[in-house]
């Protein structure tokens, strides 16, 4: 009898992938390492709804149409749009920069990403994948508070995946590092910040059936860089020499000191046909830190961080 279980799982297995295609991404923040096919067009919406502070309300959707299209069976190119709707009432005493604000109810057009990713290794040929990306954003609008904002970031990433049990169990690590220069305030009154930031995701996932998978995902987000404050032309008034600026100019880089860190983790849930996906998943804030100027309180991050991400993200192959 077990004999006969071990040579049918194989065939069971090569059932159940073909209702997968390459893209397809089974959690909210990690990432797998397949391109498009040669000449393939897909349609990506991805969303993330981040709820809740320490106190006061708050609610950020970050809603993210994509165009990616296969240039080769490796290299995938695509362009995303962001459109960011805030609704939140923070007190003053409550994490900034929102509490600077108060209240804030809308959303609008906040920026752009191109972005591309070429595929070394493949999870299915070569028993471990590898894929290596990176991109250019630009962005109109602060994430945490709306505010209006000039950014400006190179992001590089690595994506690693390993494959189990015939393809049915996926593990992927995503690791993204962006350099990021933001420039806040109007006039000669401003502030201009560069800034160094981690984005470390991990997850499985197991496919329980035809066209479904379900697994937990890990995600660690964090920012290096020293807050300033600026006066008259951007002039440094005021600093913290506690704290190490992060600068990108070529003959003076450096990473600063960590400003903040949110740790996430949480189940996802993934459905396929053959032609469309969707992936849902919830991440609660398990813990978070930060420097003295971070909002840390009862071991998590309140001013960078929220309490839980709701995402869901949804292909089209066209």
């Amino acid at each position: 009898m077990s004999l006969r279980v071990f040579k049918i799982a194989p065939v069971c297995a090569l059932l159940i992938s073909q209702f997968s295609f390459a893209g397809e991404s089974l959690w909210v923040y990690t990432q797998g390492v397949d391109t498009l096919p040669k000449g393939e067009v897909e349609f990506k919406l991805n969303t993330v709804s981040r709820v809740g502070k320490k106190s006061g309300s708050y609610r950020f959707h970050d809603i993210r149409p994509e165009i990616e299209y296969g240039v080769t069976d490796k290299l995938t190119l695509s362009a995303e749009v962001m459109y960011f709707q805030h609704s939140y009432d923070i007190p003053e005493d409550g994490p900034g920069p929102m509490s600077d604000t108060g209240k804030l109810s809308g959303g609008k057009y906040s920026g752009y990403e191109l972005s591309a990713k070429y595929n070394v290794y493949s999870v299915y040929k070569d028993g471990f994948g590898l894929s290596f990306g990176i991109g250019w954003e630009d962005r109109d609008r602060y994430r945490l508070d709306g505010a209006d904002i000039d950014q400006t970031a190179l992001v590089t990433t690595i994506y690693l995946q390993k494959n189990f049990m015939d393809d049915l169990l996926s593990t992927a690590v995503t690791l993204k590092n962006e350099f990021e220069r933001r420039k806040s305030g109007a006039g000669d009154d401003f502030v201009l910040e560069e800034e160094f930031a981690i984005d470390f995701a991990a997850g499985i996932s197991y496919r329980i059936a035809p066209k479904w998978n379900v697994g937990v995902e890990f995600r660690h987000q964090s920012d290096y860089l020293s807050p300033l404050v600026a006066g008259s032309n951007g002039t440094l008034i005021e600093d913290d020499p506690s704290l190490d600026q992060s600068n990108f100019d070529l003959g003076n880089f450096k990473i600063g000191s960590q400003h903040q860190n949110g740790n996430y983790f949480g189940p996802t849930v993934h459905y396929a046909e053959k032609d469309w996906w969707v992936t849902a998943g919830v991440l609660w804030q398990v813990f978070g830190g930060g420097s003295v100027h971070a909002d840390v309180r009862d071991n998590k991050n309140w001013d960078e961080h929220e309490k839980v991400h709701y995402g869901l993200s949804f292909a089209y192959e066209l």
